[in-house]
């Protein structure tokens, strides 16, 4: 495999409130409220069967068109415009899901800490939004060691965040990323990822566990393999019951496009050609099956459904309810 850098790379408004005509006194207004300058922490809850699973936001980053592969600017454009966005750069967001089943709490994904500057490494303040501290998790589940996903899982000194979690990682992912052959072929953008996905295992050296394709990683909670994106990337399968939900990681980034043009990639995928064979497989699969899927780059919380149109796909939230 040769690796190179374009494989690699990298609320609501306040209503007011008025009298009845005359019933009061003509008073001044209030003083306008200040604007908030902080996001609100974003946590959202479903549940799936007997299980609970929460969306954490941990911020949002603009993806350059320039970072698409095989795209076609007019078409881009005409897409962005019907789903009411500005053409250019599309905002997206980062979300880790959190994953209650009564007997575990895992954490899948753990966002970016603070390495993509300031509009991420929200996912602690989320996680205290959800009642949950960092030493209450019990096992962090990770969909592939790009810095996105496993970043967020050091503290600012470096240790593990996360004190009590075991890390639970694709054995293939895991390989690709420790060998030293590949590492070596890298330039400066790619070795910063190899070195990133390092730093985020070795805090966890004495609580690895490598698993294989689809393995059961926890009761409920079933590996799938993705391959593409990553040589490893896995989305998480939850059964409960009657209900199922499909957590695929990165299998899209960018909705408004990637739904309608399946044959788009980016430029992180390490293999773009599996990555489009991938992405057209879960689309048909999930769309076929009418299975609930949740994305970390779908629009937030990222619950959702692949609806036919035509000849390719569309997002469709799902609807409520969500729980606080």
């Amino acid at each position: 495999m040769t690796i190179n850098r374009r494989t690699l790379m990298t609320c609501a408004g306040l209503a007011a409130v008025t009298a009845a005509a005359g019933a009061l006194p003509e008073a001044k207004a209030a003083a306008a409220t200040p604007q908030s300058i902080s996001p609100f922490p974003g946590a959202l809850r479903r549940k799936v069967g007997d299980i609970t699973v929460t969306a954490l936001l941990d911020g949002y980053l603009d993806v350059q068109d320039s970072l698409l592969v095989g795209f076609d600017a007019a078409d881009a454009r005409n897409l962005a415009e019907s789903a009411f966005q500005a053409p250019g750069p599309q905002r997206i967001p980062v979300t880790a899901y959190l994953v209650n089943s009564g007997g575990n709490l895992i954490l899948v994904d753990a966002g970016t800490a603070d390495t993509f500057g300031p509009t991420l490494g929200r996912l602690p303040e989320a996680l205290r939004a959800a009642g949950v501290e960092p030493s209450d998790i019990d096992m962090l589940a990770i969909t592939h060691l790009h810095p996105d996903h496993i970043n967020g899982a050091l503290a600012p000194d470096g240790s593990a965040l996360f004190p009590n979690a075991e890390l639970m990682g694709s054995e293939t992912d895991y390989r690709f990323w420790h060998d030293d052959s590949f590492l070596s072929q890298a330039d400066e953008h790619a070795r910063g990822f190899f070195l990133g996905a390092r730093k985020g295992v070795a805090a966890y050296r004495d609580r690895l566990n490598l698993f294989t394709d689809n393995a059961e990683i926890a009761p409920g909670l079933h590996a799938v393999a993705l391959p593409g994106h990553t040589p490893g990337h896995t989305g998480f399968r939850i059964e409960s019951g009657k209900d199922s939900l499909l957590i695929w990681g990165d299998v899209a980034h960018i909705a408004a496009y990637q739904f309608a043009r399946p044959d788009w990639g980016i430029s992180f995928d390490t293999n773009v050609d599996q990555a489009r064979a991938t992405r057209k497989k879960v689309l048909d699969q999930v769309a076929t099956d009418r299975l609930m899927i949740a994305g970390m780059h779908l629009p937030f919380p990222g619950f959702g459904h692949v609806a036919r149109q035509g000849s390719s796909y569309r997002f469709v939230p799902a609807e409520w309810p969500y729980t606080f």
